[in-house]
């Protein structure tokens, strides 16, 4: 008698599937790695995927230098856990030889920039498919994407310009110069990725949990003091017990008020939470389409 498969294990299953159709279909893919839950569960997955061997892609990280110091420390331990190659590449590096412009202000973010450093390591690294983590519930430009994201030779993003994913089948085809975005955990939702966390054992930064740390209430946005950000007048820092639901800058990545110091009390947090994990970046309440804005323009 066949065992039907949990709601996790489905969602595992067509993940690792993803994975190996990828790994069959394209030359050089590539593991966008930011340091966040999500993009170290598709580390995870990949390993699975592909046990015993090792995992067969590079991890690229895009590093704004503006990173919590938690998540880089992360990151360079958990490549040694599993063994793999690791790309970096500066938004810096695209500053200092002009093909990135700093933006001007008080508070600058390098979000933004990030789109262009990845462009340039995409094409310097020649990688053709490009593993992200992206969630369709994250974001309703989000919920546009398929499971195998066409991108122009230009690295742009068309929403009309998609493939029917019929039967569980991945079109990969493309021209010299186009690539492809894959979204794995597409189908997973915050709540999935938290729970699976929680059954594989999956080890997370230590801000992904509560603890005490000097913010400020910007628009209702908690930012973390750092040497990147610069405090506008009748602005002060104030203590208060916090954690993040997702990783980015600092200068632009909110915190919620939180005394979740484990998994449990995580999941228990998510289940009743009202908003979603990027209602406190900063960066997604520029417009009312940033998101989209910076897809089209070559953003994971």
């Amino acid at each position: 008698m066949s065992q039907t498969l949990s709601h996790l294990e489905q969602l595992e299953s067509e993940a690792i599937h993803i994975f190996r159709e990828v790994a069959e279909q394209f030359e050089k893919p590539v593991l966008l790695f930011s340091g966040g839950k999500d993009s170290i569960t598709m580390v995870h997955l990949a390993y699975k995927a592909f046990y015993p061997a090792k995992i067969p892609f590079t991890l690229l990280h895009i590093d704004t230098g503006h990173n919590f110091p938690e998540a880089l420390e992360f990151r360079d331990a958990l490549v040694d856990i599993y063994n793999v190659t690791l790309d970096v590449g500066l938004v810096q590096d695209s500053i200092n030889k002009g093909t990135a412009v700093e933006e001007k202000g008080l508070n600058p973010s390098r979000n933004s920039l990030q789109s262009i450093t990845l462009l340039e390591k995409l094409e310097e690294g020649q990688y053709d498919a490009a593993f992200g983590g992206g969630r369709r519930d994250e974001e309703k430009a989000r919920a546009k994407e398929r499971f195998f994201s066409h991108r122009d030779d230009f690295g742009q993003w068309d929403p009309k310009n998609q493939r029917p994913e019929l039967w569980n089948l991945y079109n990969g085809k493309k021209a010299q110069g186009e690539s492809f975005r894959i979204f794995p955990i597409s189908n997973w939702t915050e709540m999935d990725v938290w729970q699976y966390i929680k059954q594989e054992k999956i080890e997370l930064p230590s801000i992904y949990f509560s603890h005490t740390r000097p913010v400020v209430n910007r628009g209702g946005v908690l930012i973390a003091e750092s040497e990147y950000n610069t405090l506008l007048e009748g602005e002060s820092y104030e203590e208060k017990v916090i954690r993040y639901r997702t990783l980015g800058c600092m200068t632009i990545t909110g915190a919620v008020e939180s005394d979740a110091d484990d998994l449990d009390k995580v999941i228990q947090e998510v289940a009743s939470a009202r908003q979603t994990e990027r209602g406190n970046r900063a960066d997604d309440k520029r417009s009312e389409a940033a998101m989209e804005e910076r897809k089209k323009q070559g953003y994971f």
